[in-house]
């Protein structure tokens, strides 16, 4: 089969802007449960766009872990994404729902999270994560998969035989919330006349909008 001839016709739902929360976030709010309970693989998976300082885009995959007027994921402010975002707070991320053939599409500005709230997302991780953060220069290049297991191993020990020592939270690891200007609501429909809604933020009132597809 060629690429160009691997196509699905979405038939599941409809999206009518008069059935949708006025306030994006309780949309999104309510979508995310749904494909929570649906389920939905990986349901809090998102694409995360950044740029760098010469303009150039670059995506990867963080899961969302908290929504506070917001959304919320957490990682090395050192890492490739860390960089960017200190350069440029301007961000895209794009939820994709395949079983409920839906994408939500979330443009804005990240924030760094209170120190507090990362300790406490980072003591509520499983120690194995936690240790992972601590010996991980995310981003940066190793000359092999064994140095990060040898000093995983190392660092497994030393806490083994300190005994009901929690790990501290490494100074450059948090959160970033993206507070959104900008949703956009994709509901696959047939025929490839899809159901796009967005809503822009105008003077701190949500503006409403159907976009041809």
């Amino acid at each position: 089969m060629l690429i160009a001839d691997i196509r699905s016709d979405y038939q599941l739902d409809q999206l009518d802007e008069q059935n949708m929360f006025s306030d994006p976030l309780l949309q999104f709010s309510k979508w995310l449960s749904q494909a929570i309970d649906f389920p939905v693989a990986e349901p809090t998976a998102m694409c995360l766009s950044t740029v760098n300082e010469q303009s150039s885009p670059s995506s990867r995959i963080v899961l969302l872990k908290n929504i506070d007027q917001g959304l919320c994921f957490f990682t090395h402010f050192l890492s490739r994404k860390g960089r960017e975002i200190e350069h440029n707070p301007m961000a895209c991320i794009n939820f994709f729902w395949q079983p409920l053939e839906r994408q939500v599409r979330v443009e804005g500005c990240l924030k760094k999270v209170s120190d507090e709230k990362s300790q406490e997302y980072f003591n509520s991780r499983p120690l194995g994560s936690r240790l992972s953060a601590i010996i991980s220069p995310q981003s940066q290049p190793i000359t092999s998969r064994s140095v990060l297991e040898s000093a995983l191993l190392d660092l497994e020990q030393d806490y083994h035989n300190k005994k009901n020592t929690e790990p501290s939270k490494p100074k450059d690891w948090g959160g970033y919330c993206l507070v959104p200007k900008y949703w956009e609501f994709w509901q696959g429909r047939p025929n490839r006349l899809h159901d796009r809604i967005t809503y822009t933020l105008a003077d701190q009132v949500w503006q409403r909008q159907r976009l041809a597809p």
